[in-house]
């Protein structure tokens, strides 16, 4: 019988990128994967193909999951956007947008999960943090907030849910081959004064070992695995995936 065979997963930012491979990784273990993004039809097409279910939803409106209630047993806190500026050039209306996407939502997402978790005694929540959580990089400002403000959140959601069977950890990937990170690319060429094709070597990997994209399937297995009943006992930690990065 597959690991998560009767489990419930919702994964934000399902659609694409990382949330799309965490997906397919899920429901390949036997989930039942909520697909949540706010792109209406990628979140529709992804879940019919996983035999799973999508939610359209706008995760910047916050006031609306004040009330939100989830009967979800695994929740993938995934959803990001990124903005490259100097501090002093940083539009405060986007820093604001930044944390609330990356921080606050997935806050009231954990506050909504966790009664239904608790009263099962089982709960898994993974939330795709970055390296950035870990390490700062220049021009990043809100990024970097957020992903450290996210590593936080999960330690305590660790420490309060332990009693109820319920765990909480952070995935730390580097540079993974999604549309974001490809977007990436020319901003970080102007803030730096580089050509796009130095990007990659110079800027992105400049401080990883290993020179590559980590793929999203790599973060998809690490997701699934924290998932599994084979993690009981792994809670309050941040596994990293970048290539050596945060081992200087």
């Amino acid at each position: 019988m597959p690991e998560l065979d009767g489990r419930r997963a919702l994964v934000t930012g399902g659609a694409s990128g990382i949330g799309a491979a965490c997906v397919r990784a899920l429901a390949a273990s036997g989930a039942h994967v909520v697909v949540a993004d706010v792109d209406e039809a990628g979140a529709a097409a992804l879940a019919e193909e996983v035999g799973g279910s999508s939610w359209t939803v706008d995760l910047l409106d916050v006031t609306a999951l004040e009330t939100l209630e989830l009967d979800v047993d695994i929740l993938v806190n995934n959803a990001g956007i990124q903005r490259v500026s100097p501090l002093e050039e940083f539009e405060p209306a986007a820093f604001r947008r930044i944390l609330a996407l990356m921080l606050e939502a997935p806050f009231l997402l954990v506050r909504a999960a966790l009664p239904h978790m608790y009263e099962q005694g089982f709960g898994r929540i993974i939330n795709v943090s970055s390296v950035h959580g870990l390490r700062a990089s220049p021009f990043k400002g809100a990024y970097v907030a957020a992903k450290h403000g996210l590593e936080g959140l999960s330690k305590v959601a660790a420490l309060e849910g332990g009693p109820h069977g319920v765990t909480s950890n952070c995935v730390n990937p580097g540079y993974v081959r999604t549309p974001l990170v490809e977007k990436q690319i020319a901003a970080q060429a102007e803030a730096h004064g580089i050509p796009e094709d130095e990007v990659l070597a110079t800027v992105m990997l400049a401080e990883s070992a290993i020179k590559r994209l980590v793929e999203p399937e790599e973060v998809g297995a690490l997701v699934t695995w924290l998932a599994s009943p084979h993690s009981a006992m792994v809670t309050g930690a941040s596994y990293t995936m970048d290539g050596g990065w945060s081992a200087r």
